[in-house]
């Protein structure tokens, strides 16, 4: 494959995929599809090293909180009576608090993977971000059925197996943000000669 049609996302199987041994599936799915896995560990994150990986700006931290209020109207609830709040921002910042905690609580396993169209490869693979709408066949939506509805409540963040980089720009940071140069590894892919 020539370097311009390749590009490289960031992907972490979080906790729970972890804690249920569901590794090694997880890693069958990206393989199956042609996708070369270039760097990997396993790490226990301080909890300053994931709070910057998550982005802390007001913008992202109001997405988080209209996501949530989103599901909320969706399944008639108040965000007053889960959240204590109408405030997006307030609700985003609470959310965030419980994403850190969640990939806080286990080692999780952290890959960078490369290939065609690697990017939205690996997306189209994890499913929907909400397990309850991401579709049999998908990653999230084969392991997990969680939601916002369950999750808020509980106070606790979404349990969604994988995350995966969203855009290009967000990939180079996270790969940055979890691997040296030295440890991401060129080499070639045999099956990729017979697939392209």
């Amino acid at each position: 494959m020539g370097k311009s049609q390749n590009e490289r996302t960031l992907v972490l199987l979080k906790p729970d995929a972890v804690q249920r041994g569901l590794i090694g599936e997880v890693i069958k799915r990206l393989e199956q599809r042609g996708l070369q896995i270039v760097a990997m560990k396993m790490i226990k994150p301080s909890l300053e090293h994931i709070s910057s990986h998550y982005p802390n700006d007001d913008k992202w931290i109001e997405r988080l909180g209209e996501k949530g209020f989103q599901t909320f109207k969706e399944a008639g609830i108040d965000p007053m009576d889960v959240m204590g709040t109408r405030d997006k921002k307030e609700a985003g910042k609470q959310v965030r608090e419980w994403l850190l905690a969640y990939m806080t609580e286990a080692p999780i396993v952290a890959i960078v993977i490369e290939g065609i169209h690697a990017i939205e490869m690996v997306r189209k693979i994890a499913g929907s971000t909400h397990p309850i709408k991401a579709d049999i066949g998908t990653i999230r939506g084969d392991y997990s059925s969680d939601s916002a509805a369950a999750a808020n409540p509980e106070k606790r963040s979404i349990k969604n197996i994988i995350h995966a980089s969203e855009t290009k720009e967000e990939a180079e940071h996270e790969i940055a943000h979890w691997f040296s140069e030295e440890e991401i590894f060129e080499w070639k892919m045999v099956a990729h000669s017979a697939m392209y």
